[in-house]
C-alpha cells in the first residue's frame, strides 16, 4: 500500500475529499498505509495548489472550475451551522416585499426560513427554492428560465439573466463557492457568475449568508466584491477577527 508515489497518493486524497466533502489525517494515514506526517505533507502540497482548504485534523476540497459539488452533498454537510446562519440571514429581511434566492442549499434554508405572516415576492433561479415556496400562501415565486444544471438544479444563462435584468428587487441572498477579501464572492461556473452578479446589480440590498469554510477559498469567476454587501451572516466557527476583517470592507458582519 505505502509504495504509491506522492503524486497517486495526493489524487487519492483529492479524490476522497471530493466525493465524502472532507477527509480525516489519522483516516487517510491508516487507508494509504502512510504516517499521519505524510498525510499532512500531501495535504500542504494540495493546499498549495488551491486544491484543498486543510482544517484542524483534515481537509475539505476547494470548489474550482473543474469541480463543484452537488447540492446532495451539501444538503449533508455543516447542516446544523447552515440552518443556524439561514435562520439569522431571513431575519435580516426589513421590510423588503421582492426577493431574490440564489441557487444553494443553504439559500434554500433561508427561503424556508422566510416569516410567513406577510406577503412576499420570491425570486429564484434553484427549482429547489422554487418548489419549496410555491406552496406558500403568503410567497408569490418567480422561477427565473434558462438552461437546467444538473448539479445545483438552477437554470443559468443569457435566458435567466435577461429575465432578472428587468427586475428591481428589495433583497438578495446571495451564496458563493468561496468568499476572501481579496477575491470577493467567487464561483466556479461561469455561467452561474453571470447570473449571481445580475442578481447583485438587480439588488437594492445584498446579504450573503454561508459557513466558515467557504471564507478565504476562491473559485474561478469573481461575481461581487465585499463592499457589495449590507450583511454577511456566518458563524461563530469564522474568528471573530477574521470577521472584523471584513467588516472593514463595509458589510456588518453577524456570526451565530
Amino acid at each position: 500500500m505505502g509504495t504509491r508515489t506522492a503524486e497517486e497518493r495526493q489524487r487519492e486524497i483529492l479524490r476522497a475529499a471530493r466525493a465524502a466533502g472532507s477527509v480525516d489525517v489519522t483516516v487517510l494515514a491508516a487507508e494509504l498505509g502512510v504516517a499521519k506526517e505524510t498525510v499532512r505533507r500531501d495535504l500542504r502540497a494540495l493546499e498549495d495548489h488551491g486544491l484543498v482548504r486543510r482544517t484542524h485534523g483534515g481537509a475539505y476540497p476547494v470548489e474550482s472550475a473543474g469541480f463543484e459539488t452537488t447540492l446532495a452533498v451539501r444538503a449533508t454537510s455543516h447542516v446544523p451551522e447552515k440552518r443556524r446562519v439561514a435562520a439569522a440571514a431571513a431575519q435580516l429581511l426589513g421590510d423588503a416585499e421582492t426577493v431574490f434566492v440564489d441557487e444553494g442549499f443553504t439559500p434554500q434554508l433561508i427561503a424556508e426560513a422566510l416569516p410567513a405572516d406577510r406577503p412576499l415576492t420570491v425570486v429564484t433561479a434553484s427549482l429547489p427554492v422554487a418548489g419549496a415556496l410555491a406552496g406558500a400562501d403568503h410567497a408569490s415565486v418567480l422561477l427565473l428560465g434558462g438552461r437546467v444544471r444538473a448539479g445545483t438544479l438552477a437554470t443559468v444563462d443569457h435566458w435567466t439573466s435577461k429575465m432578472l435584468s428587468g427586475f428591481v428587487i428589495d433583497l438578495a441572498f446571495i451564496g458563493a463557492n468561496g468568499i476572501s477579501r481579496e477575491h470577493g464572492l467567487t464561483t466556479p461556473d461561469p455561467a452561474v457568475s453571470e447570473v449571481k452578479a445580475q442578481a447583485v446589480r438587480a439588488a437594492r440590498r445584498t446579504v450573503f449568508a454561508g459557513v466558515h469554510t467557504k471564507f478565504g477559498a476562491v473559485s474561478f469567476c469573481r461575481f461581487a466584491e465585499i463592499g457589495c454587501l449590507e450583511a454577511i451572516v456566518t458563524s461563530t466557527l469564522l474568528p471573530a477577527a477574521e470577521a472584523h476583517r471584513y467588516s472593514l470592507l463595509g458589510p456588518q458582519v453577524i456570526r451565530v
